[in-house]
């Protein structure tokens, strides 16, 4: 029979396990749901969204003793956003939901709509990816000519100029380059109290030649530690939601003595808004560099 003083080294088999607390793992939310037109897509109404725009008329010079003759012809362009459904599916047994601990499965129920509305931001990133003209380059360093420049063509496009918000959706590393930018002498230069020495203390978040600037880490990096962010018009991309989000659920008396399916869905789509007939004049994809930064 073993003698000796007891610690819990040697009664480890009489030790209970107890979770004393419980988390879901940090991700990023994202932003892109937020930043765009949001539409809904009524029941009733059809598959798609439908919007009709009308190109601009024409105005001629008349002299007094002429007579106006040109008639202008309307041109009619219909804009349709079709919503598709995504789902998360889980399936929980009964043994599970009744020896899992209790601060652990309260958790557990935030985690499909968490994922849904990951994928919502991630399809308005690919938007970004897909706009018509890129701004910057792989291995680029990101400066705040590029989101000023991107500002301008939206502005000022000669066939539609947008109006309203003005975004910018950068990967926390791009972001931190504009932070670089701004910050550069200090050490070198006395700071005196201004944007600088804001972003200093805080961090960048400054508007850019007009568009609000805005951190997602749902943006990929690539293999070449680079990424596409993007700047675009709030009415340039439009978010069209038709049902949801809803649940659904099934009983399964025949798996592992008892279990329950659930599914959750939510149905929308994205679509560039045509700007005077044409594709891309409000969005812009900014490539830059998105190695982690070191300093």
């Amino acid at each position: 029979m073993p003698t000796g003083e007891n610690y819990t080294t040697n009664l480890t088999d009489s030790l209970d396990t107890v979770m004393a607390a419980a988390r879901i793992v940090n991700e990023y939310e994202g932003v892109m749901p937020q930043l765009v037109e949001r539409q809904k897509l009524e029941e009733g109404t059809g598959l798609a969204w439908n919007e009709v725009s009308f190109a601009k008329l024409t105005a001629t010079a008349v002299a007094e003793t002429e007579r106006l003759n040109n008639p202008q012809q309307y041109t009619d362009t219909n804009f349709a956003i079709t919503p598709s459904v995504v789902g998360v599916h889980t399936v929980i047994t009964d043994r599970v939901r009744a020896r899992l601990a209790k601060v652990a499965y309260a958790k557990m129920g935030a985690l499909a709509q968490n994922a849904i509305q990951r994928k919502k931001d991630a399809d308005g990133l690919l938007v970004l990816d897909g706009a018509t003209t890129s701004l910057g380059g792989a291995g680029t360093t990101l400066v705040s000519g590029l989101i000023s420049a991107a500002v301008a063509q939206i502005r000022g496009n000669t066939t539609e100029p947008a109006e309203g918000p003005v975004a910018c959706v950068l990967h926390p590393f791009q972001r931190h380059d504009l932070f670089s930018e701004l910050t550069a002498g200090v050490g070198t230069y006395p700071i005196p109290t201004g944007d600088s020495a804001t972003v200093f203390k805080t961090g960048f978040s400054l508007p850019v030649a007009g568009a609000d600037i805005f951190s997602d880490g749902n943006l990929t990096i690539d293999s070449s530690d680079d990424a596409k962010g993007g700047v675009f018009a709030k009415k340039g991309i439009v978010l069209v939601e038709g049902r949801g989000p809803w649940k659904e659920t099934r009983r399964e008396p025949d798996l592992g003595g008892g279990a329950d399916s659930v599914w959750l869905y939510n149905e929308y789509a994205y679509g560039e808004r045509l700007a005077g007939g044409s594709t891309g004049a409000w969005i812009f994809e900014i490539y830059t560099d998105a190695l982690a930064p070191t300093s």
